[in-house]
């Protein structure tokens, strides 16, 4: 799959540069990388559509005169570019995610390794981050858990290592779905079911802990098959977006039967707990 790659002059406010994001990936863009002076943000060629950058508010200025960039990215490319900016990530001081071209922590309670291609989920995001701290606190020995929008699958391969007895690992991207198998294999947890796919595929079996990273728009439109594929009483976990969205989550949820439960936040980003009645 190819990408396109948008590279803005990052805002001098983090606050704006927030917002700025947030309003990207309501448009679609999926992945995000800051550098010094620029923000570079990613989305499938296919559903790039330039008009759709009106929308931004902070992009309205004229092109020209907005730091604005914009380029292909063929799938080929992906392994150089995250390769350069890709490092290792440690989680509570219990979880430590790397590429395989870094050395272990032997300090940590689990240590995870990634190949870093074009997939969301690498714990550089404040949402991949919120939902490994949740997951490391969670008890799911012995428990069935659903890695919703699974992206590299670190969520799944935690879960896992966790001791959960049944585990599956879904994203609608075909590259993220493959890097996922490889990165299960690379983990020593093959034994993770991956599916190609989106919410539909969750209803094949119910869990006793979902956790959906995805983004408002999708976690709204798919409340009733998460729902549906939760036991009565079980958790759900559900990830990015930000706290001024976490009241119409919060809303659809409890249409669906989900109750609200606890939520913690890192600049803005959220990961919310949900409980099935």
């Amino acid at each position: 799959m190819n990408y396109i790659e948008l590279k803005i002059d990052r805002p001098t406010d983090p606050e704006e540069e927030d917002i700025l994001i947030a309003e990207l990936a309501a448009i679609g863009f999926e992945s995000f990388l800051e550098e010094d002076d620029v923000l570079l943000a990613y989305i499938p060629e296919e559903y790039f559509f330039r008009e759709k950058l009106g929308e931004v508010e902070l992009l309205k200025t004229p092109v020209e005169n907005s730091g604005l960039r914009i380029s292909l990215i063929e799938d080929q490319n992906w392994n150089a570019v995250w390769e350069s900016n890709y490092h290792p990530v440690k989680i509570a001081g219990r979880c430590f995610i790397r590429a395989p071209f870094h050395d272990p922590d032997p300090d940590v309670d689990f240590d995870i390794v990634l190949k870093p291609k074009m997939a969301f989920g690498t714990a550089h995001h404040e949402t991949t981050a919120l939902m490994i701290g949740m997951l490391l606190d969670a008890d799911v020995e012995g428990k069935s858990v659903l890695d919703m929008g699974c992206g590299t699958a670190v969520l799944a391969i935690l879960a896992a290592k966790k001791g959960a007895s049944h585990v599956t690992a879904i994203d609608n991207d075909e590259w993220a779905y493959k890097n996922a198998i490889e990165n299960a294999d690379i983990n020593a947890v093959s034994d993770i079911k991956i599916l190609l796919g989106d919410a539909t595929l969750s209803g094949k079996d119910n869990y006793d802990l979902i956790m959906a990273n995805i983004n408002k728009n999708i976690l709204l439109a798919d409340m009733k098959a998460y729902s549906d594929a939760l036991h009565d009483k079980a958790h759900i976990y559900f990830s990015g977006f930000y706290e001024e969205d976490l009241e119409d989550v919060k809303k659809e949820a409890n249409k669906k039967g989900l109750i609200f439960v606890s939520h913690d936040a890192k600049n803005k980003w959220v990961v919310a707990i949900f409980k099935k009645q």
